[in-house]
């Protein structure tokens, strides 16, 4: 079954490329966010990953709209943007995956180079301008993944461009679970673990349940970029409460592979 499911996968990777190259350069922003979220929709069932919704997110059209989510696997990119035609703010490392780093460029991945302070200025003057545009852009600000189990610090640098543009910032809570409704630490990317590794166990779970929770939007005007990362964190931490239990681990920062940025502390 994983060797299937292996194969499903590399053609669909595959697909999504051949598309990329040849159709992407001829359709407009609308319409490569739509074809995005088809070919993501789609990934997942080859996954064998069952996605369920709570809450409502923004319009697909609405636009201007920040989502702030927590971060536990590669799958996470795929469950957001089977929703919403977002662009994500990404480490720039991730431009180098094998194919992935391809498919994340031509949805319009936003990429920081970590290392770089100065580059946190002129990605924020880009999501601001998205969000001024009618984008909606997602990130996932504790910069690093983790179990799923718990949250992370946020780090509020990414969060500028939201006041800049007055926009509101959703606060979206991902977990995965087991066929059984119990926490499924196997779909999390974090530690030690390379993509590789990760992918595989995810080919080999059955019954996947991925489950991403829309919680109230928070308006940014008269907040600054500090208070309104940590009303959002508020708000995500509150939904772990008594839920997971405490003896799954948590990555520490800065131990994950991550898909995010996680900022140098002078950004914070």
């Amino acid at each position: 079954m994983p060797a299937l499911k292996l194969l499903r996968m590399a053609g669909h990777l595959l697909v999504g490329s051949v598309t990329i190259l040849l159709l992407f350069p001829h359709l407009d922003r609308y319409e490569r966010g739509r074809r995005v979220m088809l070919w993501s929709t789609r990934f997942l069932k080859v996954l064998g990953v069952r996605l369920e919704v709570i809450g409502r997110g923004p319009s697909v059209r609405a636009g201007g709209a920040l989502l702030a989510a927590n971060h536990v696997s590669w799958l996470d990119i795929h469950l957001l943007h089977s929703l919403l035609p977002a662009r994500f703010i990404s480490k720039a490392e991730v431009r180098n995956w094998p194919l992935f780093g391809f498919l994340a460029r031509a949805s319009g991945t936003v990429f920081l180079v970590r290392e770089k302070k100065s580059d946190a200025v002129r990605v924020n003057q880009i999501m601001a301008s998205h969000l001024r545009d009618g984008d909606c852009l997602a990130l996932f600000p504790e910069g690093t993944t983790s179990s799923g189990s718990g949250l992370l610090p946020f780090y509020p640098s990414l969060f500028q461009p939201a006041v800049d543009a007055a926009a509101q910032v959703w606060p979206v809570r991902i977990r995965y679970l087991a066929a059984d409704g119990g926490p499924c630490l196997d779909a999390a990317y974090f530690g030690d673990m390379t993509l590789g590794e990760s992918v595989l166990k995810v080919l080999r779970l059955k019954g996947l349940r991925a489950q991403v929770t829309f919680l109230p939007p928070i308006p940014s005007p008269g907040l600054a970029r500090r208070e309104l990362a940590q009303a959002t964190e508020a708000a995500i931490r509150a939904s772990f409460v008594a839920e997971v239990p405490a003896a799954i681990p948590s990555a520490a920062p800065d131990s994950a592979p991550g898909n995010t940025v996680r900022l140098p502390a002078g950004r914070r």
